[in-house]
């Protein structure tokens, strides 16, 4: 029977690279890459987006402080289930265990039904076979259906087989992200600076400059949602937990500079344009 620092050793196999990977990786999602260049843009225009966005990440370096804070002070457990316990006791804990469900539970169908919007860029109409209905305009296929059960059953299997070959997959997916992302906006500044596109106005027209920062700064947290999952990942760390802030905050700064270079990259070079008629 194996012991349990034979077991904590086991499951220590995560380094603040892989934790770093982690929660850029869990931040930065199909959601977030439309909201940003999108919604935002049209809420609040590329300065009130940027504003709101920096905001937004300051608060959130005080949740990361306070994670920081609660893995240090009960390294026995973690997730935002274990400190609440801990804290308030057992009703509020089942409390918010139920909205962390939630969350996630909206989290997972919507990036898991972005797979077929990747194939359909990538690789046209491959996938898109056996039509089977329509919903909100949107056509779905059995082919699309079948591709992205393989894609979450393929990740299972991965993080089911090996702890270590899942950490570097998620390091070589987040690296190629970053690159990719850099790219475009580098693409997107020289096309800017060519005089093809440009950013006026800086705020939508319907509204005041303030009131839109404080509406972007108010939802931007929601980008940073992978907080919760790598706290449940804490006893995995090959790492003092007295690192955790600086790990955590790293990848704030790394996602906030992330979502404000797709908009940019996505507007400079005409695919996405704030949008500030008004409706």
């Amino acid at each position: 029977m194996k012991s349990n620092s034979d077991v904590q050793q086991m499951q220590s196999f995560m380094s603040p690279l892989a934790v770093l990977a982690f929660a850029v990786g869990t931040s930065v999602g199909w959601g977030s890459l439309i909201v940003t260049s999108n919604t935002y843009l049209k809420q609040a225009g590329p300065w009130g987006s940027v504003l709101g966005l920096i905001i937004g990440a300051a608060i959130m370096l005080l949740v990361c402080w306070n994670y920081h804070y609660l893995a240090n002070r009960y390294p026995e457990g973690t997730g935002v289930y274990f400190f609440t316990k801990n804290v308030f006791g057992y009703d509020p804990a089942f409390l918010i265990s139920w909205y962390v469900f939630l969350l996630y539970s909206s989290i997972f169908w919507a990036n898991a039904t972005a797979v077929p919007l990747f194939a359909r860029y990538i690789f046209g109409d491959v996938f898109r076979v056996n039509y089977l209905y329509t919903i909100f305009g949107y056509e779905i296929y059995l082919g699309e259906v079948l591709l992205t059960a393989a894609v979450i059953g393929l990740t299972v299997l991965l993080m089911i087989i090996s702890k270590k070959a899942t950490a570097r997959a998620m390091i070589g997916l987040v690296a190629i992200f970053v690159i990719g992302i850099t790219v475009c906006f580098v693409v997107g500044i020289v096309r800017f600076l060519s005089g093809s596109a440009g950013f006026e106005p800086g705020f939508a027209p319907d509204g005041l400059p303030l009131a839109q920062i404080a509406r972007i700064a108010s939802i931007s947290p929601w980008a940073f949602i992978g907080f919760e999952s790598v706290t449940h990942s804490s006893t995995e760390f090959k790492f003092s937990k007295k690192r955790v802030f600086s790990v955590l905050a790293l990848s704030i700064i790394i996602s906030t500079d992330r979502l404000r270079s797709t908009w940019r990259s996505t507007t400079t070079n005409g695919l996405t344009a704030p949008d500030t008629r008004k409706k």
